[in-house]
């Protein structure tokens, strides 16, 4: 008799650990899924939250001020200011890893206001590959894809308005390419 109450109990307990093993790695999964949960330092001061951005379209840039694509600065401008009203946050995120950044972000917020008039937020040098690479970039690569890691600078990831990533784009491919504002549009105008 005490030996099925022991065997029962012990049923109890490990379905109860499975329901609540299962249930904790949903959430885990479901929060992968989310990028409103990544903080970086900004050129500014302070934080920028991706929460801070929730309902918006946000469009992540890796850049580099001494780079043969740093002219993409203007076309990034352009776009921030063509649909900032519309909802579309344009976020720079200064990065050495390609060697092209040598600034610290002093030089690099000054370069960027003094070239380029860029007023959108901008994070303080950070990694975008390798083992030191920030954690929104290992948490990109793992939701792309391998292809989806920058290779360069000005590599492009976009972010819709419920915090999923959803597409990247290329070095190659200018701010205002038409592949790049057609997502754009159906993200803000019709999602």
């Amino acid at each position: 008799m005490i030996f099925r109450m022991v065997i029962k109990l012990a049923s109890i307990i490990s379905l109860t650990l499975i329901f609540m093993i299962s249930y904790q790695n949903k959430d885990i999964e479901s929060e992968e899924l989310d990028a409103y949960r990544f903080q970086f330092s900004s050129i500014d001061g302070g934080t920028i939250s991706l929460s801070s951005f929730r309902g918006s379209v946000i469009l992540i840039v890796n850049t580099a001020s001494k780079c043969g694509l740093t002219d993409q600065f203007r076309g990034l401008k352009n776009l921030s200011d063509r649909y900032k009203d519309s909802g579309l946050i344009v976020i720079g995120v200064p990065s050495n890893d390609f060697f092209q950044e040598p600034g610290d972000d002093s030089q690099i917020r000054r370069f960027c206001s003094l070239h380029y008039n860029i007023d959108f937020p901008m994070t303080t040098k950070t990694h975008v590959v390798s083992e030191n690479a920030h954690p929104f970039y290992v948490w990109a690569k793992q939701q792309l894809g391998p292809d989806s890691a920058p290779r360069w600078n000005f590599h492009k990831l976009l972010i819709n308005s419920q915090g999923q990533l959803v597409k990247w784009f290329s070095s190659q491919t200018p701010p205002e390419a038409k592949e790049l504002t057609d997502t754009i549009d159906k993200l803000l105008f019709l999602d």
